[in-house]
């Protein structure tokens, strides 16, 4: 019961704040690029409330939903949208560029595949430590058609590493469809190809993901060697921004509904309606608080100070 519960708060956490980052994107404070996760929190939750703590985990552009799941300093993820001092890197990087080293979320890096390279040397060093901790990397559905893709794949079979590579599937490459990618959605077919363990789910029901994600990373603790887990998901919002966009093409709004419907929150809100943990006037409860909560939140960031304009050559290669 408890898990269930902490993976519904988080997710309607995640859900909450990045609607809230949409609301406000307009008022042209937040000057950077953003990519939204609403539709895709249980991918996140699922899997990173089944990490412990000093599991390390890494992130791509689309990593809000990772780095809160992940239980990072919001205040310092707002901040850093909005480019101030106390941002989590201090305003110098933006959305696309989150990290607490607090939590051993070390990165979130923008280009297509990149975190792949450094998750696969900081498993190398945990497997030479004889740690038994883990690390776990996001990757989109796009990062399989990259070298580095197969590169890191091969490596961490090579070398047993305890590596969980986590692949979002929301069946969209910016605004190619996979089907005009690949031959094949499945993607667990490149882990056999390197002979890596693997395993498909339904990327909205998170506490399936949970469950089974326990399961995997235990099995890794026990016995060092990578897993690929595809999840398949749907973002609801476009690729890069704050609206929607079934408007200008490349996806229709039938498929846009019927995702819709299998929206990852309102799974975990039926299911503790189901089992009798809360009722409706619980829930909305939970809902309001948590409104306020990162209200706030967005209020101290728009009132915090911007960084040092005599610090803009720090941490500058010279």
């Amino acid at each position: 019961m408890k898990n269930l519960i902490n993976l519904y708060k988080k997710s309607l956490l995640i859900r909450t704040v990045e609607e809230t980052i949409a609301e406000k994107y307009s008022e042209q404070e937040m000057r950077c690029p953003i990519h939204l996760s609403i539709g895709q929190e249980a991918s996140a939750t699922g899997v990173c409330l089944s990490l412990k703590s000093k599991d390390i985990l890494f992130s791509s552009h689309r990593s809000h939903a990772h780095y809160i799941a992940k239980n990072c300093n919001l205040k310092g993820m707002i901040c850093e949208l909005y480019g101030k001092a106390n941002g989590c890197i201090g305003g110098r990087g933006g959305s696309m560029h989150l990290q607490d080293k607090n939590k051993n979320f070390f990165a979130s890096i923008p280009i297509v595949s990149s975190a792949l390279g450094p998750a696969v040397g900081v498993a190398l060093n945990l497997k030479r430590k004889k740690s038994k901790n883990i690390c776990a990397v996001y990757i989109g559905d796009g990062s399989i058609e990259e070298g580095i893709f197969h590169e890191a794949m091969n490596f961490a079979s090579l070398n047993k590493l305890p590596l969980l590579i986590v692949c979002e599937n929301n069946l969209y490459s910016v605004y190619t469809n996979i089907k005009e990618r690949q031959i094949d959605d499945n993607f667990v077919r490149f882990a056999k190809a390197f002979k890596i363990n693997s395993l498909r789910m339904d990327g909205n029901d998170a506490y399936k993901i949970f469950e089974k994600s326990k399961k995997i990373l235990q099995n890794m603790r026990n016995n060092p060697s990578p897993f690929f887990l595809q999840l398949d998901t749907y973002r609801w919002r476009e690729h890069c921004g704050p609206n929607y966009d079934n408007n200008i093409g490349y996806r229709s709004e039938n498929e846009f509904q019927k995702w819709k419907k299998r929206c990852p929150v309102k799974k975990l809100e039926n299911l503790l309606l189901k089992k009798k943990i809360y009722n409706s006037k619980k829930l909305l409860n939970i809902k309001k608080k948590l409104k306020i909560y990162v209200n706030k939140i967005f209020i101290f960031a728009q009132k915090s100070k911007l960084p040092n304009p005599n610090t803009i050559t720090n941490f500058v290669y010279k």
